[in-house]
């Protein structure tokens, strides 16, 4: 992929204009998970060191253009700061002469932090004037923010277009090369572990993985529209019936392909989702009428363990049970463990992300033990499927236009 990786470049003195995505989970007291905010210095800091100018741009929620006290970005000012160690500035607005001035009047190491991009009518509709704005913030404009490369807004690929320089952040470079070992140049055995909620936005990124992998093992609602096009009886359980001849089509392919598709052999069920309340381990064919399948069973773990301690690629997207439920969260951090163990142990390269993903690994205590967990959801998710990426394409077409 011929992208500018901003490491390559000189930064000392530059003003650096930074789309990071700073999108964390806000509680009373302040940043919920303040993972993103840590990945992300963690690839500035050593840039500041050097004398950069940095200037950060980042969406929090969706506003929808509408200036909301709630989703100020004044709000992670602390954290930022935080990671950084080192004082933030923060500027009312992220576009137009104010922020510009402000950005030129910054020292060598100073940090500015501007208003939530997304208070900007011109943001979600790609705006080629904000994106013109925001470019001129920065001697180099710099995409950082792989998780929101999904989408054509200003900030991802007008700014990109206007720039003089426009580069690659660390973050987004790790993301890229995590993403494309795992599935472009994997080691073999290679296994996926797919679960989450929803099918339909999972079935195009499995039409591609079964092209690719030995093995997917599944979990979570997707199983459970595999398990009811295969006709067994799921009762009361999350499933999209309309899926299920695209996921018999899938089935087929997956046999051509000579990648393996593994179902559970057991469920764990209960009557209702509730924190505390029991569940019931059953076989396959025992959900009853009125049972929820709300984790896979404890043999179908055992099964998937003694598999993903022989691969040697692991790629893991969406939980396998209602994780953030207990006691059906079980199977998810069992497994988690056992990719973490044998991520340490050296014998193996471990890939997650997607929506839910990076949460279930906090919980599970495992983030830090995998060769590269995704800060990113949905843009994940349309890469592992093929899909363009409006953010990396623009960063592509610049570079070789360059």
């Amino acid at each position: 992929m011929a992208l500018l990786p901003l490491t390559s470049l000189d930064v000392s003195g530059k003003r650096l204009a930074v789309r990071a995505d700073l999108n964390v989970p806000l509680t009373a007291n302040g940043v919920g998970d303040a993972t993103r905010i840590a990945r992300f210095a963690k690839g500035m800091k050593p840039l500041l060191a050097q004398g950069a100018r940095l200037v950060v741009l980042s969406h929090l929620g969706r506003p929808e253009g509408d200036l909301t006290p709630a989703l100020s970005m004044r709000r992670i000012k602390g954290a930022l700061s935080d990671a950084l160690e080192c004082p933030v500035l923060f500027n009312e607005t992220c576009a137009g002469e104010l922020a510009e001035r402000v950005s030129e009047n910054l020292a060598p190491g100073e940090v500015l932090l501007c208003e939530n991009l997304r208070f900007e009518h011109g943001e979600e509709v790609n705006d080629p004037r904000l994106g013109a704005e925001l470019a001129r913030l920065g001697d180099i404009y710099v995409n950082d923010a792989f998780s929101c490369s999904h989408r054509a807004h200003a900030s991802t690929t007008a700014a990109v277009y206007a720039a003089r320089i426009p580069a690659a952040g660390p973050l987004m470079m790790e993301e890229l090369a995590a993403l494309e070992g795992a599935l472009l140049n994997p080691q073999y055995p290679s296994v996926a572990l797919i679960g989450g909620g929803s099918a339909a936005p999972r079935l195009g990124v499995l039409k591609r993985l079964v092209r690719k992998l030995d093995a997917i093992l599944l979990g979570g609602g997707l199983a459970n529209d595999f398990l009811f096009a295969r006709g067994y009886s799921i009762g009361r359980s999350f499933h999209e019936p309309e899926l299920a001849d695209e996921i018999l089509e899938i089935a087929a392919l997956a046999m051509v392909s000579g990648c393996e598709i593994i179902l559970p052999e057991d469920i764990v069920v209960a009557n209702i989702q509730r924190p505390g309340v029991t569940g019931h381990a059953l076989p396959l064919a025992g959900c009853p009428a009125n049972g929820r399948i709300l984790d896979i069973g404890p043999n179908t773990v055992e099964r998937y363990r003694t598999i993903l301690k022989g691969a040697r690629t692991i790629l893991w997207n969406g939980p396998l049970g209602t994780y953030e439920t207990p006691p059906f969260d079980a199977a998810t951090r069992a497994l988690a463990q056992t990719v973490a163990e044998q991520t340490r142990a050296g014998v193996c390269v471990s890939v997650a992300g997607g929506a839910d993903t990076l949460a279930a690994m906090n919980a599970a205590g495992v983030t830090d033990d995998f060769t590269h967990v995704s800060t990113a959801g949905g843009a994940f998710l349309e890469w592992l499927e093929g899909r363009t990426l409006p953010g990396i394409a623009a960063l592509e077409r610049a570079e070789h236009a360059a």
